[in-house]
């Protein structure tokens, strides 16, 4: 039997369930990685180590990485194109966003329709949820960095056709989960990092939203026609 905890399973999940030591190893990672970027100093990296391998139950381990945006993992290199002129270049924003952040405590974000990709967004669901739907967005740069944290909520983000989707985020009773199937080339690439605890985060590839009121009217069979 494996010593990682079944994905979470909605609200059925407890946080007052023991973790196993794969469970604490998988945090320190986290925790080296961010003092590596310069986000913790010495001090407090033992010091979070410490509570860490102290660490009894899943809700002992929130309060240690919850203020850490980013939760790097290796992935394979993706090779990346420059915009194509034509449709593709419009995915681009004249005024592009350098970075934003988005807060759901308790509480929802949802952003679609027409809006401007950040190149580097900052999303914390802690007990609550957001929806990022990038279909009709325009992106900032060509490639995006999402840091999607989900602490007992979820994050849900929609991208077109075009766009590359790189999943390199921890799920520790939860999961990261990508759009399936081959990989497009040549669009916007989006690179997705963070952690999961006891929540979600999915990326999921769906066909633009075509216009209001484009739907197509039925016509009536012949013998209905007065």
């Amino acid at each position: 039997m494996g010593t990682t905890p079944e994905p979470y399973r909605g609200q059925n999940a407890d946080p007052n369930l023991r973790i196993s030591d794969a469970d604490r190893h998988k945090v320190a990672d986290i925790l080296r990685e961010a003092a590596g970027e310069g986000r913790l100093e010495i001090d407090e990296l033992d010091e979070r180590l410490d509570a860490t391998f102290k660490a009894k139950t899943y809700a002992d381990l929130v309060p240690i990485t919850v203020d850490l945006p980013s939760v790097g993992t290796p992935a394979p290199p993706v090779s990346l194109s420059k915009p194509a002129t034509g449709s593709s270049a419009a995915r681009y924003a004249a005024d592009p966003v350098e970075s934003q952040l988005y807060v759901a405590i308790m509480s929802g974000v949802d952003r679609r329709g027409v809006w401007t990709v950040p190149a580097t967004g900052n999303v914390i669901a802690l007990m609550g949820g957001a929806e990022l739907d990038m279909r009709q967005a325009q992106f900032s740069a060509q490639e995006t960095v999402i840091y999607a944290n989900a602490i007992m909520g979820g994050v849900n983000i929609t991208v077109g056709p075009d766009v590359q989707v790189v999943m390199q985020g921890v799920g520790i009773m939860g999961g990261y989960v990508g759009p399936r199937g081959i990989e497009p080339t040549g669009g916007p690439l989006l690179r997705v990092k963070g952690l999961a605890l006891m929540g979600g985060v999915t990326v999921i590839r769906k066909s633009p939203k075509g216009p209001k009121g484009s739907k197509q009217l039925r016509m009536p069979p012949p013998h209905e026609l007065h």
